[in-house]
């Protein structure tokens, strides 16, 4: 699975591509799955090369999928719909408590308060003021 990352006016997304069958390629845009019909590439196409998928030896520093489970230490709190980034109520390094107002998103003309889902420590923020978010993006890191 590849992985990139495009700036479009202002706006971050996280795409990550699968793999691809025939025309349709399986396409994943800041968490959110997509099946995407591509046109037909000429017969002369280069092959797409398959390889084993390799053991880490190490944690990876960002898994694409993660479990949102007190068991994996660290929880993201996701936008629940999709929206703009108004305030960000918290630092990295800041205790937590479950129901604590973390983020205020903007959503169809309405501001939406977001909380933490668990007690912990803030380890990462991943938006900005201002930023444009979609359904399900991780907003912040709780460890």
């Amino acid at each position: 699975m590849k992985e990139y990352k495009y700036k479009i006016n202002g706006n971050v997304y996280k795409v990550a591509i699968g793999d691809i069958e025939d025309n349709i390629a399986h396409v994943e845009v800041n968490g959110t799955s997509y099946k995407v019909e591509m046109e037909k590439a000429p017969k002369e196409a280069v092959k797409p090369v398959v390889r084993p998928v390799a053991k880490p030896t190490a944690a990876p520093a960002a898994p694409v999928a993660r479990p949102a489970t007190a068991s994996t230490g660290k929880s993201g709190v996701k936008s629940p719909l999709p929206g703009v980034i108004l305030d960000i109520k918290v630092n990295v390094g800041d205790s937590v408590k479950k129901g604590q107002l973390v983020v205020i998103l903007e959503a169809m003309k309405m501001e939406n308060s977001i909380n933490a889902d668990r007690d912990g420590k803030i380890t990462a923020i991943n938006v900005s003021k201002g930023d444009s978010v979609l359904e399900g993006t991780d907003l912040v890191i709780i460890e």
